[in-house]
């Protein structure tokens, strides 16, 4: 379906077909030397496109590729510079192997554990640095109808949060709940909260800080809040939210070390078997 079109483009590919590149491949057309081959199109035509759509895309291709071609060369002619462009771009080259080299290494060798202990004496040590970017909160958000059944009673199991109330919560919130949130045991951001919840706030900073309960209400609905636990925007963050960041840190040392010290013993080695020969001056 894909070897349908190239129309001139095909007579052009027969016509230059015997002035090289691959034998084994069917040549579309060659520009300064360089050629397009059919499989390389072929490649890039979706198997759900139409003759006409693949036609069109195929056109596109060829002309950006042509284009291309014929900006390179002409800058290879005029630009004044190509040896210090090879240069960079070996050492590019050169920085990339080692670098694919080195990760393997990291891959293979490397365990990627970080221990919670490790964990621990780092949040001891360096906690005063690791400060809470926004306003967090434990609590729950119920959401329910405005005409929503018991609305006293759902309003006093929100404000208690009781082993007993949760349970009533839970059962009333299958029936009646628009939606309910339940992050009593993880820290949640202050921010997304209110993009569930209309609170009109001043200071958020203050408002974590002093509520517990707070209740508001739009046309339909009404969204009662309840906070059990939270740290504003500026304080500590808790250790179990910073561990996630500590680990990644932690890896990160342990992957910088590993590759510091084999960097070290390659070169050592070299040494002490005698691979560097130093010219005399």
């Amino acid at each position: 379906m894909k070897k349908f079109f190239f129309f001139i483009l095909t007579i052009s590919a027969l016509a230059c077909s015997d002035k090289g590149g691959d034998i084994k491949r069917t040549p579309v057309l060659e520009v300064e030397g360089k050629f397009l081959y059919q499989d390389e199109i072929d490649q890039i035509i979706p198997a759900t496109a139409s003759l006409i759509d693949s036609a069109d895309i195929a056109e596109r291709y060829i002309k950006k590729w042509v284009t291309d071609v014929l900006v390179y060369e002409n800058a290879k002619r005029n630009i004044n510079k190509l040896n210090d462009i090879e240069k960079r771009v070996e050492e590019y080259r050169k920085s990339l192997i080692i670098n694919e080299y080195e990760q393997a290494l990291i891959k293979e060798r490397l365990s990627g554990v970080v221990t919670e202990d490790e964990m621990k004496k780092f949040y001891e040590t360096y906690k005063s640095q690791l400060i809470s970017q926004e306003n967090l909160i434990k609590g729950l958000l119920l959401i329910v109808p405005k005409n929503a059944p018991q609305i006293d009673k759902v309003r006093e199991w929100v404000r208690l949060s009781n082993t007993k109330s949760l349970e009533n919560i839970e059962k009333y919130s299958l029936k009646n709940a628009i939606s309910y949130d339940y992050f009593m045991n993880n820290w949640t951001s202050f921010g997304e909260i209110l993009k569930k919840a209309p609170f009109r706030i001043e200071d958020s900073g203050v408002f974590v800080r002093s509520t517990s309960f707070a209740e508001t209400s739009d046309s339909t609905k009404m969204y009662l809040l309840r906070i059990v636990s939270s740290i504003p925007t500026g304080q500590t963050e808790p250790y179990d939210l910073a561990k996630k960041k500590i680990s990644s840190i932690l890896l990160n040392k342990k992957k910088s070390d590993f590759i510091i010290q084999f960097e070290n013993d390659i070169y050592k080695d070299a040494k002490e078997e005698g691979s560097i020969n130093y010219f005399k001056k």
